[in-house]
């Protein structure tokens, strides 16, 4: 057996080169019997793209299987079945096919030998492994979190829901990245209505690269003009499979951790998955604290705002005094105040994530301190106004899904500037435009509000509060009622005999 570049290439591989414009890391590795000087057989592949230990094993199957005699020789996909640790061997004759394999980091064999060619599934090449996510951390529950690799990813939900009702259907979507897509549902739970506006609106996705999930949830949504996420997205394998369950969609994109959960309304983004690893009641009260602060971190500064500015006559005198000695001396304006202190804020935020991961939250927390007491201390702002901008950042922190914590941020300034020109009853003017849009917002046809608005009493037992598991008998009802029931219900429990 000899491998050499000197060998004339069968046409197919010539073909091939020329597709990929000559690129330096496709490999061809020719192979031809001792007695002859045709190429018998041809392994191309892109390196990087394969597993270099199972590309060996293949190779030298190869070289067996062309030193073996005319009447010995075995058909040659039997031998590397046998031989080699492959997923899958497929038989084409398409130059086409022959491109999306060696892309898709598969090796494809061909030779005189053979009808066509043979795909042989080795992929490897760098990749990460299963850690911890990074966004989304808890006390209590699995660390495993979504990598990079798709197959690693379809694996973690399969590890969670070992049912053969769980569907996967793949898809590819860009012109020139062919990012490999996975749309992941439960057979039987998933509303049929739900799964073809899926379908629909993935089908009419047609764009040249697909680098991030972020592509395809932007291009799925009911609208682009909210600042409010219709579309969740996860790094958690947990979260995926709880939320299928429940009769969601899943879409897991090749290339990054994040994945999909569709559709969703405007109450989940303040669930997060610890809350059903503990106790009810304990879960219930932190659910509490997180609406509590989703309000607080939206109307805190517009409401200090309007009072200070226009309705000084709601404060008590006490404190009116005390606010007065502080603004004593400061040349801004409340509005302007917040507004410096907000933006100030932001920044410092922006570059304790731009800044690397070793000194990132030291210049964060350094800076805020710094310049929160340096500029009370220069007479900028007032301690109350410090006060007020700290606690709303942090109460924006508690909220789980970062999604929404940003359009909070984004509607917080808008409600600021209502209220430094009309006071109270520019935050109400706000407030009002601001509900009527959340309830007229949709996600793949599901009111956002629900259940709240339209009403759906089954779904606040799992809401603002979470009733213990013997009284969650039902799923929450997304659409409809289909196989709406959870787990049996369950008689009251006896106590055991004492003596």
């Amino acid at each position: 057996m000899h491998a050499s570049e000197k060998l004339a290439e069968p046409a197919i591989v010539d073909k091939l080169r020329r597709r990929l414009g000559g690129s330096s890391d496709f490999i061809v590795r020719l192979f031809h019997e001792d007695a002859k000087e045709h190429c018998k057989y041809a392994v191309c592949y892109i390196d990087g793209l394969v597993d270099k230990t199972l590309l060996a094993f293949m190779i030298e199957a190869v070289a067996a299987e062309t030193r073996e005699e005319a009447g010995k020789q075995m058909d040659l996909a039997k031998s590397l079945a046998s031989r080699v640790p492959v997923g899958s061997l497929t038989d084409t004759d398409s130059e086409d096919k022959f491109v999306e394999a060696v892309l898709n980091g598969e090796a494809v064999i061909i030779g005189t030998a053979l009808s066509g060619g043979l795909t042989v599934a080795i992929p490897g090449g760098p990749s990460r492994s299963v850690e911890e996510p990074s966004s989304q951390t808890v006390v209590r529950g699995p660390k495993d979190g979504f990598t990079e690799s798709l197959s690693d990813n379809v694996s973690l939900v399969r590890r969670r829901l070992r049912t053969p009702d769980l569907r996967i259907e793949d898809r590819v979507f860009g012109r020139y990245t062919r990012t490999k897509v996975a749309v992941v549902y439960i057979e039987g739970i998933i509303q049929p209505v739900i799964l073809e506006e899926l379908r629909r609106r993935l089908d009419a996705i047609d764009i040249d690269g697909i680098l991030e999930s972020g592509y395809i949830e932007e291009l799925i949504q009911e609208t682009s003009w909210t600042p409010f996420p219709t579309v969740q997205n996860t790094e958690r394998p947990d979260t995926v499979a709880g939320h299928l369950l429940e009769g969601h969609a899943a879409v897991l994109v090749d290339g990054t951790p994040f994945a999909l959960i569709l559709p969703v309304t405007f109450f989940k983004f303040f669930l997060s998955s610890e809350d059903y690893y503990q106790r009810h009641d304990i879960a219930s009260f932190v659910r509490i604290i997180r609406f509590i602060a989703f309000f607080v971190s939206l109307l805190l500064p517009s409401l200090y705002i309007a009072v200070t500015t226009f309705q000084q006559e709601m404060i008590p005198t006490t404190m009116l005094i005390s606010l007065a000695a502080q603004r004593e001396g400061v040349p801004l304006p409340a509005l302007l105040e917040a507004l410096l202190m907000e933006l100030t804020f932001e920044v410092i935020r922006e570059a304790g994530i731009r800044m690397p991961r070793v000194i990132g939250p030291a210049i964060s927390i350094v800076g805020a301190l710094v310049l929160g007491q340096a500029a009370v201390q220069a007479g900028l702002v007032s301690g109350a106004m410090v006060i007020i901008v700290s606690f709303t950042a942090i109460a924006n922190f508690v909220i789980p899904a970062l999604g929404m914590s940003a359009a909070i941020r984004i509607m917080r300034f808008l409600l600021m500037a209502l209220a430094g020109s009309f006071g109270l009853f520019g935050v109400l003017a706000g407030m009002i435009p601001l509900l009527l849009h959340l309830v007229a917002l949709r996600s793949f046809g599901v009111p956002y509000m629900l259940p709240v608005a339209p009403l759906k009493w089954i779904n606040f037992k799992d809401l603002f509060f979470r009733l213990p598991w013997r009284a969650l008998t039902e799923r929450p009802a997304v659409i409809g009622s289909r196989n709406i029931r959870r787990q049996r219900k369950q008689g009251p429990r006896r106590e055991g005999n004492r003596n």
